[in-house]
């Protein structure tokens, strides 16, 4: 599946939930069902500064293709991760690189978030394009 397929298909998921806090508790769902990272991956290298909580993104390269996991200590915070992780996984590097997940703003996910989470987003975003150009420069 391409990004576009996965974002009209997470917009399509999203927008059918009218009331946008109840599209953050669907966001909030995702990170509850999500599997846990193992403690051998919760390590520095992995974890995403410039967030309140802890975060971690586990990037992986193999066949061409980029995959990502993720956890956090926020439920919120890890459903975001999550949502994000999934969009961006079994891409190639060059269609991450041209794809901010911008989207999430047009379905009102990023308008309900504090300043903080926000800037955790964009932080995850940041960290899967820097991995997806380096795999770049690896090919």
């Amino acid at each position: 599946m391409t990004l576009e397929e996965k974002q009209q298909a997470i917009v399509e998921e999203i927008t059918l939930i009218p009331d946008p806090y109840e599209r953050l508790g669907y966001i909030v769902d995702c990170g509850k069902k999500a599997a846990t990272l193992p403690d051998d991956l919760r390590i520095e290298t992995f974890k995403i500064e410039g967030c309140m909580s802890q975060l971690w993104v586990v990037p992986e390269f193999r066949d061409g293709l980029c995959y990502f996991q993720s956890d956090s200590d926020s439920a919120i915070v890890k459903g975001i991760a999550t949502l994000l992780c999934d969009f961006y996984s079994a891409q190639k590097p060059e269609a991450i690189i041209e794809n901010d997940a911008a989207f999430l703003g047009e379905v009102g996910i990023t308008q309900h978030l504090s300043p903080n989470r926000r800037n955790g987003l964009s932080r995850i975003v940041e960290s899967v394009q820097r991995f997806a150009k380096s795999c770049m420069a690896e090919s």
